[in-house]
């Protein structure tokens, strides 16, 4: 009964939790669901570590051992801590930002000492700033967008830009170094920002909640309210403005695209979920069912309609330029859904922009695909963004 999640403890042997203690209380922070083995929670001799999720970005808190607030352990304010345990009497935890790459601390006596243990690039971001914002969703819920910039932009309209969001399963978007494909997209002129939507668990079960089955349309919303800002705060116009989602995240933008195309000059689509009426009779789909619905329910029938974006695609429509890839050995997104909305697109639009399709022999839904096939990929739909938005490199 707590979607942002607490912490009880029990006594040992006692397996009944109508006999659990609250030990740390719910807070407007959400302590993240484990996705892959990673403990919310670490204890450091008299001292227990808690990360929680603010929104997206990470916070570190210590408490004693029953559960009094003991201060938070120093972070940058959008940095993620995706790692963290005792090493002796100390606490060592790993620190990762949209500019910097993972590193070690180390927590000895209160002081927070940086180890030699990191990640390094070559690519550096120290003319990079990150500005977090809100926007407002139809229905008045806040937004965090990370909107990530060149120091001293000037805030004209002008610049072109990339939005990336995701929005499902719960699964949350959190600061992670960006690499060398955006040290390009900056000196281009270019402006990024990555929106945590609902359908994530930013802010806990809740925040997911809001964003599947009859409510799917919240994450449009909230992903459409993040470009508006993005117009409305000068740092772009809708004709230099693109959109860049994949799975789920692609469903996500064939939905922003076919709702409001007049908002965007250009869309990556990656291994994108697009059919969504005939989505759960492919093999995978069953198991997507509770987070999407399902077509035999009628008032699940009803949403997924409404926004499915094969089915709302209207012939003479001006639609922005669009580049779907997928997979051919795809068992996760059947790549019929990249292919017929290609050809659905292509026949719809009069905007003299260009559909784009391009299949992958040697992949399939990204996960495992080898280097060279995720440098192409991502050679080609910048390559695209470049094309469409006018950017040149200096």
């Amino acid at each position: 009964n707590a979607p942002r999640r607490q912490i009880l403890k029990l006594a040992p042997g006692v397996i009944d939790l109508a006999r659990a203690q609250t030990l740390v209380p719910a807070t407007e922070d959400a302590i993240p669901i484990s996705f892959f083995g990673e403990d919310p929670l670490c204890f450091v001799g008299d001292r227990l570590y808690v990360r929680y999720l603010a929104g997206g970005p990470s916070r570190l808190r210590a408490f004693s051992l029953d559960g009094k607030p003991a201060g938070d352990v120093p972070l940058p304010e959008v940095a993620s801590v995706d790692e963290f345990e005792p090493v002796g009497a100390d606490l060592a935890y790993n620190v990762e930002t949209y500019l910097t790459p993972g590193r070690f601390y180390r927590l000895s006596r209160g002081q927070s000492i940086p180890t030699a243990l990191q990640v390094t690039s070559p690519v550096k971001f120290d003319d990079v700033e990150v500005v977090r914002q809100f926007a407002t969703s139809r229905d008045g819920a806040r937004v965090p967008v990370n909107i990530i910039r060149k120091k001293g932009l000037r805030l004209d309209g002008s610049h072109p830009a990339l939005l990336y969001g995701y929005g499902g399963y719960g699964i949350n978007q959190t600061p992670g170094f960006l690499g060398g494909v955006r040290r390009v997209w900056f000196d281009a002129g270019g402006v990024y920002a990555v929106a945590n939507i609902r359908g994530g668990g930013e802010y806990g079960e809740e925040w997911h909640r809001n964003g599947m089955l009859a409510r799917k349309q919240n994450v449009f919303d909230d992903f459409i309210a993040a470009a508006e800002l993005l117009v409305k705060e000068k740092y772009t116009k809708p004709a230099r403005l693109a959109i860049r989602g994949g799975s789920n995240g692609g469903l996500l933008v064939g939905a922003a695209l076919t709702q409001r195309p007049e908002l965007f000059r250009a869309v990556v689509a990656q291994v994108a979920m697009l059919d969504m009426l005939r989505f759960e009779i492919d093999p995978n789909g069953v198991f997507n069912v509770t987070e999407f619905g399902s077509v035999k329910d009628p008032a699940q029938f009803r949403a997924l309609f409404a926004y499915s974006p094969y089915q709302n695609v209207r012939a003479g429509t001006k639609y922005p330029a669009v580049f779907f890839s997928t997979g051919e050995n795809d068992g996760r997104v059947n790549p019929m859904n990249s292919r017929k909305m290609t050809a659905r697109l292509q026949a719809a639009t009069t905007s003299g922009l260009p559909i784009f399709l391009i299949t992958t022999d040697a992949a399939g839904h990204g996960l495992g695909s080898p280097l060279s096939v995720q440098i192409d990929q991502m050679a080609d739909y910048t390559a695209f963004l470049f094309d469409q938005l006018g950017m040149t490199l200096p």
